[in-house]
């Protein structure tokens, strides 16, 4: 059976023209007679070429605005009829229809419109009615009929006729009609989450996947949906990898808690900070967060918050890290760091992150807001007799910040501006703590004068005791076991102080 068809007739009807000439002519050299409305007709007629106008078709004008213009039984005959039906035939003919054989349509740009701030009233103007219709209608009879339902299938669609003469195959027709149906369920959704105001119904639909090299192993398959050009500009390096993307969401999200902050310097390694200090110059900030454990800082993910100069890519060019990420850099930093061929080099531009996080779970999803707490000096309540110096209400907040985007259960030691260790992804809080200490002291940090947070509270005191014996002089957790109290007596009875932050961040 021959399923090849040839195109004979087109309608033609869009919003965007881009890209639409070339079409239009070769159709026009291979006969093929076309039909349009109203801007679009008028595009063809200014090419010289002859077109047929849709209200001829149907004897109705353009009617409501603009509002009805191709919702006809003349139009939507000629697309969903079956060639191969008898009884189709026989009505194309008795009520006198037009065979359509492509249609070439787009739509109303109504993320684009939304986005923009519109007024509720224009942005229900750019819900396209008749468009959604043709799209539905041909990709609905793709075995007769061949759908093009973005500007982005137009180079697809004009090497195919020039290709085969304007002859096409079932499986082309049926590829066109999936990427229709893709147009139509993404433009649907938009609009139904711009509608939506009930959080218990989830609909999400991302135009862009990229294939990545392999998941989290070589055998796993992995993907990425997102418009990550969008919100950084790559400018050297091999692909980012599954895992990559990963380590760069979390050095993401912590950099954002020192956004406003002196230079900052971060290094990560399997989603948690290895190092992180805040210095006068981003030279001292990424020596001192180095320090912090240079062993994990190998084959690391590098974040910035601020220009990443020529004296501090000539430090970090001494290492081998993945990737190195800053909002800037001078031309000369590239430079340098350009020498490493796969280093991925990233330019983060300001974009807003998601407000709600999702993951897969059983045979579903969780979602969850954004925690976009971070804890504050105004929110501390001293629990204890001493009062917290300066210096040390500011290494809480530093270490409070750094606790808020590490694993579950966490301590985080800093002094100075500077993570001391950090114990990541313990299942007792007691063990995180001690991970903590003989990280630090590997390091050869004197941890008298430093400080502790942890993501949740104290079910006993053995943490603060612990805390106490190796040096640390102030803690910051956010309180609420019932035995507060045992923790809160043993920092009075040994000159520790203690603030409460009321907020848990817990990070699975």
């Amino acid at each position: 059976m021959n399923n090849s068809k040839k195109i004979q007739s087109a309608l033609i009807s869009v919003f965007d023209k881009t890209g639409l000439e070339p079409i239009v002519q070769q159709l026009h050299q291979q006969n093929v007679t076309l039909y349009s409305t109203g801007g679009t007709e008028d595009f063809i007629k200014n090419l010289g070429i002859p077109v047929v106008a849709v209200e001829d078709v149907t004897s109705y004008p353009s009617i409501l605005g603009g509002r009805v213009k191709t919702l006809h039984p003349k139009i939507f005959g000629g697309i969903l009829n079956r060639q191969d039906h008898e009884g189709d035939v026989q009505q194309m003919e008795e009520f006198n229809i037009p065979q359509i054989d492509l249609v070439i349509v787009d739509l109303y740009p109504f993320e684009k419109t939304v986005a923009s701030g519109a007024s509720e009233s224009d942005i229900i103007e750019k819900i396209d009615i008749g468009g959604i219709s043709l799209i539905r209608a041909a990709a609905k009879n793709f075995k007769d009929t061949l759908i093009v339902a973005s500007v982005n299938e137009y180079s697809y669609l004009l090497d195919l006729i020039v290709a085969q003469n304007g002859t096409t195959t079932l499986e082309q027709r049926k590829l066109l009609a999936t990427k229709a149906f893709h147009v139509s369920s993404h433009y649907d959704t938009a609009i139904f989450n711009y509608f939506n105001t009930d959080e218990t119904i989830y609909k999400q639909s991302i135009a862009d996947g990229q294939i990545l090299r392999y998941g989290e192993n070589p055998h796993q398959k992995g993907y990425f949906f997102g418009a990550f050009d969008e919100m950084f500009t790559k400018i050297h390096g091999k692909e980012l990898s599954y895992n990559n993307l990963l380590d760069v969401d979390a050095a993401v999200n912590l950099i954002l808690e020192f956004k406003n902050n002196n230079p900052t310097f971060a290094i990560l390694k399997h989603n948690n900070a290895c190092g992180l200090a805040t210095r006068e110059t981003m030279k001292e900030a990424y020596l001192d967060a180095l320090a912090g454990d240079p062993t994990s800082a190998f084959g690391g993910v590098l974040i910035a918050n601020g220009t990443i100069d020529k004296a501090t890519a000539t430090e970090i060019n001494q290492l081998f890290c993945e990737v190195v990420i800053a909002p800037s850099f001078d031309a000369e930093a590239i430079s340098i760091l350009e020498e490493k061929k796969n280093r991925i080099i990233l330019v983060q531009n300001e974009v807003e992150l998601p407000q709600k996080q999702v993951r897969t779970c059983l045979n579903g999803l969780l979602i969850q807001e954004r925690n976009a707490i971070t804890d504050t000096k105004e929110g501390l309540k001293t629990v204890t007799t001493l009062e917290p110096t300066n210096q040390e209400i500011e290494d809480l907040l530093f270490a409070s910040k750094i606790c808020k985007n590490t694993k579950s259960n966490t301590i985080v030691l800093a002094k100075n501006g500077q993570l001391i260790a950090a114990g990541t992804g313990q299942t007792s809080r007691v063990d995180a703590l001690k991970q903590a200490i003989e990280k630090a002291n590997s390091f050869n940090f004197d941890l008298k004068g430093a400080v502790m947070a942890s993501d949740a509270f104290f079910p006993f005191p053995d943490c603060v005791e612990i805390a106490h014996h190796a040096g640390i002089t102030a803690v910051i957790q956010p309180g609420g076991s019932i035995k507060d109290e045992l923790s809160i007596t043993y920092c009075n009875e040994n000159n520790l102080k203690m603030v409460f932050t009321g907020t848990r961040h817990f990070k699975h």
